[in-house]
């Protein structure tokens, strides 16, 4: 069989050159301007037609969804609980009574907190009726006052240390918000020491009352002004050790459809806190 025989240079050049651009034909890469043309227009149709196709479903799909409100909120039932100040760690509080850096952080955290319950930033709040659900029909809906003096000491009007400085620390405890939620029964806050006999704590507003007066919650855009209720407890501490550590568990209680049991969320309902305390 006899070897092919290999092109010279100039003669492969001249072809690829043609192939480019064939002066002959007018061919351009193999193609006349024409048939260039007409595969150009059908891609322009071909992903024209697919981009008005994808807009038209989303603008479908959008017309089903709110602005205002989520469309779908059962993955949601239940609010979990969340605390103020917030350690930098696991919500361990470390506390020592004769130094004022080590609860710093924590007087500042809880002043930045409840600055946006000021009465001055409440303007716009009303007055609702205690101990019923405030619901609306309006479309831009009223937020009720909520009182900073019923948290008492745990308010930073009458301690501007939150009985940090005394060794009488302050937690703030409020619930997290979901969209027309209402409570039923008598919500409270409960909380109980692991460690008996280590800690007396005490409820503000009394026995930590969440007043079904602030839901239901119509979502950011609908309810502006809104803030959810809290509730404060003030721990003191029946230590006499140097050093000591005292855990709080906190439960949301007396409502039917408010749970605090749930293997898969911790915070659900419920929130525990640790406080370490040194001398």
């Amino acid at each position: 069989m006899a070897k092919e025989e290999k092109k010279p240079f100039r003669e492969s050049m001249a072809e690829w050159r043609r192939f480019i651009y064939n002066p002959n034909s007018g061919e351009f890469l193999g193609r006349t301007a024409k048939s260039w043309g007409l595969i150009l227009l059908f891609y322009l149709v071909f992903y024209g037609f697919l981009a008005a196709l994808f807009t038209f479903t989303m603008w479908v799909m959008l017309q089903t969804l709110s602005s205002d409100i989520p469309k779908y909120r059962d993955r949601i039932s239940s609010p979990g609980l969340m605390i103020s100040p917030k350690p930098a760690t696991a919500l361990e509080f470390l506390l020592e009574k004769n130094n004022s850096k080590s609860y710093e952080s924590y007087v500042s955290a809880l002043h930045k907190f409840l600055g946006a319950y000021n009465e001055s930033e409440q303007s716009e709040s009303i007055l609702c009726t205690p101990g019923q659900l405030f619901e609306q029909e309006e479309s831009v809906k009223k937020a009720c006052h909520f009182n900073r003096s019923s948290l008492g000491p745990c308010s930073g009007l009458e301690d501007a240390t939150f009985g940090y400085a005394k060794g009488t620390p302050c937690v703030i405890i409020k619930m997290n918000r979901i969209i027309g939620l209402k409570p039923q029964g008598d919500p409270h806050i409960e909380c109980k020491p692991k460690e008996e006999n280590k800690t007396q704590i005490a409820y503000f507003p009394s026995r930590g009352r969440i007043d079904l007066m602030y839901f239901p919650y119509y979502g950011k855009r609908l309810h502006p002004g809104y803030l959810q209720p809290l509730v404060a407890v003030q721990l003191t501490f029946n230590t006499v050790s140097t050093k000591d550590e005292v855990t709080v568990d906190c439960k949301i209680m007396g409502s039917d459809n408010l749970r605090n049991e749930d293997d898969r969320d911790k915070f659900l309902g419920r929130v525990s806190f640790k406080f370490q305390i040194s001398e």
